[in-house]
């Protein structure tokens, strides 16, 4: 019985199979699978588009989150939407523009060094303020991806340096650098960042006709054309270096005025900006090393540290920026530290760093720079303190910058490389790390000055 119902199944089912053979379309199979592969295709297309925008524009708001952390849970307050705090622009990566409303909470020196084909801001064979020693594609140095890194920080974005924006803000000013040879580093670069914008070269000069070269004294470059100085004074402790004083102990060649401000302040302290820089100079061979030790008045410290004589300074310092500086006139910076990268031994010893062409991006030393501890400590206790001076702690992110150095490319245009054996590995390339110093100074300028007109406005106002 159970056969014979099988077959006339079978027997339906071949009887059935013409009659659906006739109403058989072959489109309707080819447009289904069609249709699946084009949904699949943009399924995985979205997939890719939203990896892509998360990778490399971090922060970048999708289906209402921001950024790369954990979102507020919505179901923790049933009111967290009438909470919300003000919404503020977004560039399309999702960071606020430093410069822009909510801004000011971004962290400019918390970021990293990201590849940009758009650098470098100028070339040094088109810039005539350079140093010889800081041409070190001209000397020879075969790479330049040491000029296409731009500073990123995490929670903002920076504007592009403007050089004619720049020029215009310091019309009739003066813009003055007081330190050590980074310090003069970082002057011949904005120099060289300003006068990207000038075609005629011949309208910026000395105002004395001295050459740039490694001067003892100062200099100061005018810019004809926006009547503006920009000007460099040569003071590797910002405090007075002299001969010691009569009657001093056996082996003390010179000292230390901690207690009095550089010579050169009668020339600069009346600038519209100041920015600051020391550290280099304050080492054991550079003071007591070479019989040059500490003094206050007139009594000379033999057992004083080299770091208590640093804090002295910069106490002097700020004395002296408190009560003979008008900072409601003058903007006020100081530059920290920028590390050194000599390996297996010192400047002297052999030590080298010209066989690193990239950034460091592994992890940053735990043990931050003696130096900065100690200015941020003193900037925080004393009076005057971060409403006047502008601290510029540029040290982490020029730690990375093991790459940037001019290592054997330091002996002039047609030199070539100099001996292994005698490499610099303290002062900067140019164009290179220097250029992001004064990104950073562009931008903390424009943010003091829209500050400032700010005030004025409701002053008067009010």
């Amino acid at each position: 019985m159970k056969s014979r119902e099988t077959q006339d199944l079978n027997s339906i089912t071949h009887l059935d199979f013409p009659k659906k053979a006739k109403n058989f379309s072959p489109l309707e199979p080819f447009l289904g699978v069609l249709g699946f592969i084009l949904v699949t295709f943009l399924f995985i297309g979205c997939l890719f588009y939203f990896d892509y925008r998360a990778v490399h524009f971090r922060g970048v708001p999708w289906l209402g989150l921001v950024g790369g952390g954990s979102s507020p849970s919505l179901s923790a307050s049933p009111h967290a939407a009438v909470v919300q705090p003000p919404m503020v622009a977004l560039n399309v990566n999702g960071r606020v523009g430093f410069l822009d409303e909510g801004g000011d909470s971004c962290d400019v020196y918390d970021g990293n060094w990201v590849w940009d084909d758009d650098y470098p801001l100028y070339q040094s064979q088109d810039c005539p303020f350079v140093d010889d020693g800081f041409r070190c594609l001209e000397n020879g140095r075969p790479d330049s991806f040491y000029t296409k890194w731009r500073w990123q920080p995490k929670g903002c974005d920076l504007p592009r340096f403007n050089a004619t924006k720049m020029l215009e803000k310091l019309r009739n000013r003066r813009l003055a650098f007081i330190g050590d040879s980074i310090g003069r580093n970082q002057w011949e670069s904005m120099l060289c960042m300003l006068a990207s914008a000038i075609p005629n070269k011949k309208s910026i000069y000395e105002i004395n006709g001295s050459p740039i070269t490694k001067h003892k004294g100062f200099l100061v470059f005018r810019f004809e054309d926006y009547n503006c100085t920009i000007e460099y004074y040569r003071a590797p402790y910002l405090v007075v270096q002299g001969s010691s004083p009569r009657g001093s102990p056996k082996g003390v060649n010179m000292t230390l005025r901690l207690d009095l401000i550089s010579w050169t302040h009668l020339m600069w302290k009346d600038a519209d900006v100041l920015v600051f820089n020391a550290g280099h100079w304050w080492s054991y061979e550079k003071t007591i090393g070479h019989g040059c030790y500490f003094q206050e008045r007139m009594k000379v410290m033999m057992d004083m540290e080299i770091w208590t004589a640093f804090r002295r300074s910069i106490e002097t310092l700020m004395d002296f920026v408190g009560t003979q500086v008008n900072t409601n006139k003058t903007q006020v910076y100081f530059r920290s530290y920028a590390p050194v990268h000599f390996r297996g031994g010192t400047w002297k010893t052999g030590g080298h760093c010209h066989q690193l062409k990239l950034p460091d991006f592994g992890p940053l030393p735990y043990k931050t720079e003696k130096l900065v501890d100690i200015f941020s400590d003193v900037l925080s206790k004393h009076s005057i303190g971060m409403q006047v001076i502008n601290f510029m702690n540029v040290t982490p992110m020029t730690y990375r910058r093991q790459d940037g150095h001019t290592s054997l490319y330091h002996f002039g245009p047609g030199n070539g490389p100099g001996p292994l054996n005698h490499q610099d590995c303290s002062h900067w390339c140019l164009p290179g790390v220097p250029d992001s110093w004064n990104e950073l100074l562009y931008v903390l300028f424009l943010k003091r000055e829209s500050v400032q007109f700010t005030d004025k406005v409701q002053q008067n106002i009010l």
